[in-house]
């Protein structure tokens, strides 16, 4: 059984950070593995120890500099990892479709039994690519998935579906499948320093669109990023300072500044 997890590299910015066009300045970026990812590699990494997955295979989307990002998920037991990029990346944002193309395709290479990956990614938010590869490839799926059971030999997996208002549904899911988890789904391991040496050695397959049948054109996006800007903050806070007493008579002069009565 070969399981392939979906991981993205995501940038966090510093507190204080200059806009360049329409992107945060690389030099105020910091870049790490979307934490819900992380918990999709520990999932997988779970399955292989315990004797149902063969093969653990990670695949992102990005620059050579994710390669870093990658290596934490071979660092912590994931086989070999596909990292695809090419020029046509570079002209703008990518949407969900463009991705799902491009994840597509490496499901055809690569022929998984089981597609994991996180719900969402920390910088977008949108929520929608694992599902839509699903879509896309005809693959059963189930999201926010916070607890999972893989029965290899009767090609199911049973999994725990959390939904609106505290509810949880438990469903089974007939493999081949993606499932997107959620944080919560166990408890993500540290790279060891082996693990990590380990992983120095382990493949990393830096792959094109050429490579996968694809052109600029497959993966162009509907979205555009037009402009980005700090929002102008309406007012700002003040921090009362002081003993209780002070700090409550201060705070009685806002409220009649505010109009705010007995």
């Amino acid at each position: 059984m070969k399981v392939l997890v979906t991981v993205k590299e995501v940038a966090e910015p510093d507190d204080e950070f200059a806009i360049e066009g329409t992107d945060i300045a690389a030099s105020d970026l910091e870049y790490d593995l979307n934490e819900w990812d992380d918990y999709a590699v520990e999932a997988a990494v779970q399955l292989a120890e315990a004797g149902i997955a063969d093969e653990v295979v990670a695949v992102t989307i990005g620059p050579e500099r994710a390669e870093e990002t990658i290596r934490m998920a071979l660092a912590k037991g994931a086989d070999r990892a596909v990292r695809v990029w090419d020029d046509a990346f570079e002209a703008g944002f990518s949407d969900v479709a463009a991705k799902v193309t491009t994840f597509e395709a490496v499901v055809e290479a690569e022929a998984p039994d089981l597609v994991l990956g996180g719900v969402q990614a920390a910088d977008t938010g949108f929520g929608a690519t694992g599902v839509a590869l699903a879509e896309r490839i005809g693959f059963e799926h189930a999201a926010v998935v916070n607890d999972l059971e893989v029965d290899a030999d009767a090609g199911v997996a049973h999994v725990h579906r959390e939904l609106e208002g505290g509810v949880e549904e438990l469903t089974d899911v007939d493999l081949p499948a993606v499932l997107t988890v959620q944080t919560g789904l166990n408890e993500p391991r540290y790279a060891s320093l082996r693990g990590i040496r380990q992983a120095q050695r382990k493949e990393i397959d830096a792959t094109d669109l050429a490579d996968l049948g694809l052109s600029a054109e497959d993966v162009e996006s509907a979205l555009a990023i037009t402009s980005m800007y700090e929002p102008e903050s309406e007012s700002d806070a003040e921090i009362i300072e002081g003993d209780a007493g002070e700090a409550a008579g201060r705070l009685t002069e806002i409220l009649r500044e505010k109009g705010v009565g007995a």
